[in-house]
């Protein structure tokens, strides 16, 4: 699973998730995309299932990219303790998303291949998605 190798400070604030995402919100390298449409933190697991199930759906024909990484940290307390003595240790790795932004491409194979692959994969992730084409994000972008 992707996880940072090193951090300056172990522990995070939480922040907040208000705004569209200003970048990574258009399609870079591949040709097909999913593109997130409300907010929300997606796990490390989250990530690596949605991987797997494009790959595993393109027989693994086509070029895969992740454009998100997981590099807040999400602390927890261990089960029945009581409140106080300080926050909880590092518990998972998350990554922060905005609406728009793109978090998976793929090219190198057939649009409805693609189309279905990044639905699958949409269903393992905690927020809306929508499938994108290379030219509807340079369109929408005013390019």
């Amino acid at each position: 699973m992707l996880q940072p190798k090193r951090v300056k400070f172990r522990k995070q604030h939480r922040g907040h998730r208000r705004g569209l995402a200003q970048r990574g919100n258009e399609i870079s390298f591949g040709e097909f995309g999913i593109q997130a449409l409300e907010p929300g933190w997606i796990t490390a697991r989250q990530i690596e299932s949605a991987r797997r199930t494009i790959t595993h759906h393109l027989k693994r024909g086509g070029k895969v990219w992740i454009r998100i990484f997981p590099d807040k940290s999400v602390t927890a307390k261990p089960a029945e303790t009581r409140m106080g003595s300080g926050k909880g240790a590092p518990d998972h790795w998350v990554a922060v998303v905005r609406p728009g932004r793109v978090m998976f491409e793929v090219a190198g194979v057939r649009a409805d291949l693609a189309k279905e692959a990044l639905r699958l994969a949409g269903h393992k992730l905690p927020v809306q998605t929508k499938f994108v084409l290379k030219e509807e994000v340079m369109a929408h972008e005013g390019v």
